[in-house]
């Protein structure tokens, strides 16, 4: 992208408030993984313990940073996200006995937008001591939920919602 995600506009907000924004409605606490200097304004901080480790090393200090049982990792770039679906998805961690469950839609699993447990720390921490990256490794070493991109659906959900920014293009076509 040539810039921070995060801080890319995006209507009256970045990319990062309007995470925290959507989050928030539903959440008693919203956190952002990331450098403490660049994000602090916006939030309570929680820094990598293994920088350079990519998404999973975000989700494992998040997890080690947080004492709740469900945790919400959302990325900032996918502002078409909704509070109902985070609600919903919520909702069915809330009652699965997995300790991750995670969406399959939109053309694949969808690991930051999904809930994990505090349990999945010890597993994301073996895998990050073997610099694995993967988030997806993750998932055959956890028990895991997988919600079918024809649950979502089933239950009123556009798989919009996950549309990804990842190129300046997507960024433009996502702001119109």
């Amino acid at each position: 992208m040539g810039a921070d995600k995060a801080l890319l506009p995006y209507g009256e907000k970045n990319l990062l408030q309007r995470t925290l924004q959507t989050v928030s409605a539903i959440a008693e606490t919203t956190y952002i993984v990331g450098p403490r200097e660049r994000y602090a304004e916006f939030g309570n901080v929680i820094e990598d313990i293994y920088p350079g480790s990519g998404p999973l090393g975000g989700i494992h200090a998040a997890l080690q940073g947080t004492g709740t049982d469900l945790n919400l990792i959302l990325s900032v770039d996918m502002p078409l996200m909704t509070t109902a679906f985070l609600s919903w998805l919520t909702e069915r961690a809330r009652t699965a006995q997995e300790v991750i469950v995670v969406p399959d839609a939109a053309g694949g699993l969808q690991p930051l937008c999904a809930i994990y447990r505090p349990s999945v720390r010890e597993a994301a921490e073996r895998v990050l001591r073997n610099g694995d990256y993967k988030i997806g490794h993750l998932f055959s070493q956890v028990p895991t939920r997988i919600i079918t991109e024809q649950e979502i659906v089933a239950s009123g959900f556009s798989t919009n919602i996950f549309q990804n920014i990842n190129t300046p293009e997507e960024y433009q076509t996502c702001r119109q």
